[in-house]
């Protein structure tokens, strides 16, 4: 249960609002997810939020799809539920089967567990990037 109560479609008005078009237009969708709903309370921070992953979702450098599967493997790191459910519907839209899917969670699994490993030795870093 959420502990805000989720802002309707319906009763959305100014800088809510257009945040909420701009969800839908841009996502391609006919609804608001409820996590733009709850951040909503707070109209600049719903604003900011948004405006920021519109931003970094973009293509660029790295495709829609990789910028998926980095938020996914982030959402299983971080054991958002919300989140691995929403970027496991992306990433399927974008064309990961599930054999992919099953080594995105592999690589999360050996990371997290080397990373964690890392830290509780305290191991001092000897592979570097060049510096540019």
């Amino acid at each position: 249960m959420p502990t805000v109560r989720l802002i309707s479609e319906e009763e959305a008005t100014g800088k809510v609002k257009a945040v909420f078009d701009d969800i839908k237009t841009t996502r391609g969708i006919d609804f608001v997810p409820n996590i733009w709903r709850a951040l909503a309370v707070n109209p600049d921070h719903l604003e900011l939020t948004w405006h920021k992953l519109k931003h970094a979702m973009e293509p660029g450098k790295l495709d829609k799809l990789t910028k998926e599967i980095i938020a996914l493997a982030v959402s299983i790191t971080n054991g958002c539920a919300y989140c691995i459910n929403s970027h496991t519907t992306a990433v399927k839209k974008l064309g990961l089967d599930n054999e992919a899917l099953g080594e995105l969670v592999a690589v999360v699994d050996v990371f997290n567990g080397t990373n964690r490993i890392a830290e509780a030795y305290q191991i001092e870093p000897d592979i570097l990037p060049p510096e540019e």
